[in-house]
């Protein structure tokens, strides 16, 4: 199956309304070519997707707004680790500190590079590969450390900070890549056409015929789907979370001294 990811926000939205457009058309044209005895029972049918319409937004947008809360958590959660891991190494001794001091400098600004470009850390390999790089050179500032100093403090403490501050890029990454699955997005805008389609062809049978009323119900459920990959899409949309904690984390590390 394809991947909705692929394509922009924009291109899904207009694709999701002229789709909702078109079968409510196509609902229209066949109300209007229908007797109103035969077909008593639309209104029912009509309610019923509506119904089944808004159950499948509110669990596509509840979907979309945990995700979303789980990376913002995981921005902070990220950023606290590092800064931790930051005031922890502050206490190691010369070259180790300045060293370590400096490897994480540049382990900040590849997050706050990700915000630059736009584009996810999990989207992007080469900051993926250069964080790994950063984490691996840190480890082995804390094997030269741990061979003359294996004491509890101030070793001990900074290493399971690093290995929290590791931890949590693995946790930051996995919450970047798990997105609502296609198939969910897929049946929802199946089931927001379908519910035009019916709300197109009850407008018909209706004595007082307008297309006005299911052209805005289609918009508005269009702006909702929309609004529902918009926050999917934490960094290549309007609503993107908030890299706050990061910016503040790299001023405090530049303002330590080596």
């Amino acid at each position: 199956m394809f991947d909705l990811s692929n394509y922009s926000v924009w291109v899904l939205f207009f694709i999701g309304l002229t789709a909702i457009f078109v079968v409510s058309e196509i609902g229209w044209q066949l109300g209007t070519r229908a007797k109103a005895g035969r077909a008593s029972n639309i209104s029912t049918l009509e309610s019923a997707m509506l119904g089944l319409l808004a159950l499948m937004l509110a669990f596509t947008f509840s979907m979309a707004l945990t995700r979303f809360e789980a990376r913002r958590d995981a921005v902070l959660n990220e950023a606290n680790a590092i800064g931790t891991t930051a005031l922890r190494a502050r206490l190691l001794p010369d070259p180790h500190r300045s060293e370590t001091l400096k490897l994480l400098r540049e382990y900040v600004q590849i997050r706050l590079e990700v915000v630059r470009r736009g584009t996810s850390l999990a989207e992007s390999t080469t900051l993926i590969n250069r964080s790994n790089a950063v984490q691996e050179a840190l480890w082995q500032q804390v094997m030269a450390v741990a061979s003359k100093d294996k004491g509890l403090v101030p070793t001990g403490l900074f290493i399971a900070s690093l290995n929290e501050m590791i931890d949590d890029q693995g946790k930051r990454l996995s919450a970047l890549r798990n997105q609502i699955p296609n198939s969910v997005l897929i049946v929802l805008v199946a089931i927001a056409a379908v519910a035009g389609a019916f709300a197109g062809y009850a407008s018909a049978l209706d004595t007082e015929r307008t297309r006005l009323p299911v052209y805005i119900m289609g918009l508005l459920i269009a702006v909702v789907v929309f609004l529902i990959i918009d926050l999917d899409r934490p960094s290549a949309g309007f609503i993107t979370n908030n890299q706050q904690p990061m910016i503040d984390l790299a001023a405090s590390i530049a303002s330590f001294s080596d």
